[in-house]
């Protein structure tokens, strides 16, 4: 085998090796995370089984939005005010 064709030959491979590696990491399903439901929330974080959350019971995100969350002011987020809260934004990619 000659240098130019060993030099073909190797080229060949990593051009196919290149387009398998990325045809497959595009192929991979990605975990979208999706947010928990009102009834996933009240099994991890009401503490009193009340059926309601109080911001002593909340944490993170709902902890720091609580006052705009709860939207009737009683204290508590309930399942209807939690629906009402706009999505968020997503990040754009870099």
């Amino acid at each position: 085998m000659n240098n130019s064709t060993f030099k073909k030959t190797i080229l060949t491979f990593g051009i196919a090796v290149l387009v398998l590696n990325s045809s497959f990491g595009q192929s991979e399903k990605r975990e979208q995370k999706t947010p928990p439901t009102f009834s996933e929330l009240l099994k991890e974080l009401d503490k009193d089984e009340d059926g309601l959350l109080s911001k002593t019971e909340v944490k993170g995100p709902l902890k720091e939005g609580f006052s705009e969350i709860d939207t009737d002011e009683d204290s508590f987020i309930s399942e209807e005010e939690l629906k009402k809260v706009p999505k968020p934004k997503r990040r754009k990619r870099d």
